[in-house]
């Protein structure tokens, strides 16, 4: 049975239903409905409150977030609080920034709670299969401190700037932008965290990205800045989170899946990279870091585990060489496994994409 798409008038009406019980007047047509946007079955809203109310006001977000997630056809609903320095009846306070990358119908991210867990390549290589399906695929590295597209896709020219506006780079049919095309390999990024906001909201806000199927963004380990600039200024389809098999990496990953929920992104499940090591000469296999651990952790965290990517070393050195291993060897063992992968993920999120681009009501 088809899901009926949320729509304007049905949020509306949703949101019309919330009341004040300061005023007695539903959220709407008491003016406290500052911004909603709206993307396939993904609503933020904003309502406008001064900060001596902000604490009373949030029972009210948590109805108008009940609320618009109740309505068919709704994935996710965030409500956010958007507080001023006089109330709505004295001053009307600025409109809230626009969501980034419009062009784009979904935007993945990819991320660890950790380092060293091979995201990087994992990304990297679900964008190029992505690409070989026939998408349009875009490919953000967001991680400031450590850019590493601009090795792992062979790429070490400057974007082309045109206007205001660089140019993405393409790759093996992805078109991607890093910092990393903009500064010497060994130049260190010695940034503060606003210095990391804004380079990242500028490479998706003054970048010539057109319109794209898919992005995928090659998030920095940990849960800092950078997580907070995306979950706040991009609408999210969700987040793939990658691991290796064993405890300690475990313990990161549930870190890394505890804050997209806390920040209203779905999770679309986990992938364990580096699964298992198989001998190339005798075909024998060794669980080097422990095997299955990502899945075990995944049904425990109630989320889908994707697959499994073999520890071999022909990912590695197709990776140094710019070359990735889905090109590279597109009949091979490991590309089978980033192809499976891609279109388990393309699955979850071309419901969005189907549903057309984000609608912005004022």
């Amino acid at each position: 049975m088809a899901t009926t798409a949320p729509t304007e008038a049905s949020l509306r009406a949703a949101l019309g239903r919330v009341i004040d019980p300061a005023t007695g007047r539903d959220i709407v047509s008491a003016g406290l409905l500052e911004g909603l946007q709206l993307r396939g079955g993904l609503v933020q809203a904003s309502l406008l409150t001064d900060r001596a109310r902000a604490t009373a006001m949030e029972p009210i977000r948590l109805a108008a977030e009940r609320a618009l997630s109740a309505e068919p056809g709704v994935q996710n609903a965030t409500v956010v609080l958007t507080a001023h320095a006089a109330p709505p009846a004295a001053a009307k306070g600025p409109e809230a920034k626009p969501l980034l990358l419009p062009g784009v119908k979904a935007v993945v991210a990819v991320a660890s709670g950790k380092g060293g867990v091979g995201k990087s390549t994992t990304a990297v290589n679900l964008a190029v299969a992505l690409a070989q399906m026939g998408l349009r695929v875009g490919l953000l590295d967001a991680d400031i401190y450590g850019p590493s597209l601009p090795r792992m896709l062979g790429l070490s020219r400057k974007p082309e700037v045109r206007g205001d506006r660089m140019i993405p780079l393409d790759a093996w049919g992805v078109k991607a932008m890093s910092i990393g095309f903009l500064v010497e390999e060994e130049t260190p990024m010695i940034w503060r965290g606003p210095m990391v906001m804004g380079a990242l909201e500028q490479m998706m806000g003054q970048v010539e990205w057109g319109v794209l199927d898919i992005m995928l963004v090659d998030m920095p380990p940990g849960t800092g800045d950078a997580q907070l600039t995306m979950a706040q200024r991009v609408a999210l389809a969700g987040a793939v989170i990658v691991s290796t098999p064993q405890d300690i990496a475990l313990i990161d990953a549930r870190r890394g899946v505890r804050m997209f929920e806390r920040t209203k992104v779905p999770v679309l499940g986990l992938i364990e990279n580096m699964s298992y090591f198989c001998c190339p000469n005798c075909g024998h296999q060794s669980n080097i870091f422990s095997h299955g651990g990502a899945r075990a952790e995944a049904g425990r965290l109630g989320t889908e585990f994707l697959g499994e990517i073999p520890l071999l070393l022909d990912i590695r050195t197709a990776a140094d060489a710019g070359n990735p291993i889905v090109a590279a060897d597109p009949g091979g063992t490991a590309a089978a496994a980033f192809a499976a992968i891609a279109a388990r993920l393309w699955e979850k999120v071309g419901s969005l994409v189907a549903a057309g681009p984000r609608i912005v009501i004022d």
